[in-house]
């Protein structure tokens, strides 16, 4: 496995995220519990998590996770943990403040409960999981210095902010002599690039790690995705039919390159400079196994151009991409 800083911090990550959204729901405690202790031992040391997964069950995963380190033998300490706040709980009572956002009320309530949920003390990385246009950023650094201070989170990270909401996060932290974000949680993938306008040139300006999420498009760039639709969603056929004749160039470069379509898409959003680990959401353990070769996986410049053809970006960073 190979690592890397994330983001300005002196904090090593594997190149690779194990992403936990499915645990729960879609995969059972026993089979999550071995996809854990599996990741680990090929050497991912970085998970991610929110409060709000686990579905209708909000916690569920961390409950989940928090069970997985209690077994002991070292897995607390090796596992870098993430995980965000911003949603409605629902099953918390907050009162009139119930819904989502980013008090500072809210987040410590949040980050509370998801301490105890996880069973651990600390949580390395706490990531915003939304921006919250109705909070001012003193309060939000206000409240976010706190926890640091108190040891109860070591690093603060971002999701699904705009470009400009960075900077001014980092512009805000800067006058406080405050690290402030050390990453951006993002979309990205080769069928939505939109991240390439503003949100990685920002990222890569102002020292955040970016790390993707959905960095198989939901499954669309996955093996076999054009085969066996009768079990997929009606939204899930509409997109397929809609990028039908890229999946069909993707899957025959694939073929010519000896390998399947999820490790082709996940090296090529691995192969940008800004991304620190995209985020893998293995629902079996035989799907993480073939996850890891990944980090091994280089794409040449011409596989890259080629790639590009097929699904092509949006050109140039802002503002050229859209000015003269």
């Amino acid at each position: 496995m190979e690592y890397s800083y994330l983001g300005k911090s002196g904090l090593k990550v594997s190149r690779l995220c194990l992403g936990t959204m499915n645990f729960g729901p879609e995969t059972e405690e026993k089979e999550a519990f071995k996809i854990m202790d599996a990741a680990l031992d090929a050497g991912i040391n970085f998970f991610d998590t929110a409060n709000v997964y686990g579905h209708d069950r909000r916690g569920w995963t961390e409950e989940i996770i928090g069970r997985w380190f209690q077994q002991g033998g070292g897995r607390r300490e090796k596992v870098v943990l993430a995980t965000k706040v911003y949603g409605d709980m629902k099953n918390e009572n907050d009162g009139p403040n119930t819904g989502s956002g980013l008090s500072a009320y809210k987040i410590r309530r949040h980050l509370d409960a998801s301490l105890k949920r996880l069973q651990t003390d600390h949580i390395e990385l706490y990531q915003m999981h939304h921006i919250d246009r109705n909070v001012s950023w003193d309060e939000l650094w206000g409240v976010f210095e706190s926890v640091v201070d108190r040891g109860q989170v070591d690093y603060i990270g971002s999701s699904n902010f705009a470009g400009w909401h960075i900077a001014v996060a980092q512009a805000e932290a800067k006058a406080r002599r405050f690290l402030g974000l050390v990453s951006e949680q993002h979309l990205y993938n080769l069928n939505e690039r939109s991240a390439e306008l503003e949100v990685l040139p920002a990222a890569q300006e102002l020292g955040l790690g970016v790390i993707p999420w959905s960095p198989l498009a939901g499954g669309l760039l996955g093996r076999n995705a054009l085969a066996g639709t009768g079990s997929r969603s009606a939204r899930s056929k509409e997109k397929i039919e809609q990028n039908r004749g890229k999946l069909e160039q993707f899957a025959a470069l694939s073929r010519e390159l000896g390998e399947k379509e999820d490790v082709i898409a996940l090296a090529w959003v691995l192969s940008h400079p800004a991304v620190t680990a995209p985020i893998i959401g293995p629902r079996t353990l035989d799907q993480l196994e073939d996850a890891l070769r990944v980090p091994e996986v280089k794409l040449s410049e011409d596989v890259l151009t080629k790639l590009n053809e097929i699904f092509p970006g949006p050109g140039k960073p802002a503002p050229e991409a859209y000015a003269w």
